[in-house]
């Protein structure tokens, strides 16, 4: 399996960072070796002094497709769940400014964050999902998927332009405003439509 993430997916996250707001979906993978373990807690890498979580709806493929058109979208998948990609931003930092990738930036041992998957169903209209990230009790992270620039079902459409979509790829559909640095004993918790998804602590 393969995780693709969405970058820059929000306005508001985009103008925090200082990015330039893309003409189309922006999107980076991660190895399956980046999923951290269940119960795990997370290690902060020796290599960062700035890790960041990155709170996003996640969508799980249940299909092989490609060359999805947007209207047959909703078919190659059934799951919802909630995620965090962390992610190293002081290494981005220093590729960004020599023009060079960024993938030990952002698909490092245990930078994805895989919550409890839920049928679609029963999760209400995906297009109006609210999502939030809590950092040792304060929200620190609050979104909804009606702010996305792209939607779930175009952006799976846009991605099966370039990579074959298979069972068990998830898809990480971007970050909202409020990223911010974790610090050892930290403890995160994300919710999906008001409903506990995920714990992990930083160590």
């Amino acid at each position: 399996m393969k995780i693709i993430c969405i970058g820059r997916n929000y306005a508001k996250h985009i103008e925090e960072l200082g990015s330039e707001r893309p003409e189309e979906p922006v999107f980076f993978l991660k190895p399956d070796s980046a999923i951290l373990p269940k119960k795990m807690p997370f290690f902060i890498p020796d290599f960062s002094e700035e890790i960041h979580y990155e709170v996003e709806v996640l969508v799980k493929i249940n299909k092989v497709g490609k060359h999805i058109s947007k209207k047959f979208a909703h078919k190659y998948y059934d799951e919802i769940g909630l995620g965090i990609d962390f992610t190293a931003r002081d290494v981005q930092r220093k590729c960004k400014e020599k023009g060079l990738p960024w993938e030990k930036a952002k698909a490092f041992d245990g930078s994805a964050v895989v919550g409890e998957f839920l049928a679609k169903e029963s999760i209400g209209d995906l297009q109006d999902l609210s999502f939030s990230l809590q950092k040792n009790e304060a929200i620190v992270q609050e979104g909804n998927t009606n702010r996305m620039l792209w939607g779930i079902d175009e952006l799976i459409s846009y991605v099966s332009q370039y990579l074959t979509l298979k069972k068990g790829d998830v898809i990480f559909t971007g970050t909202p405003a409020g990223v911010g640095k974790v610090q050892e004993n930290d403890v995160l918790i994300g919710e999906l439509n008001g409903i506990k998804n995920f714990e992990v602590k930083i160590k």
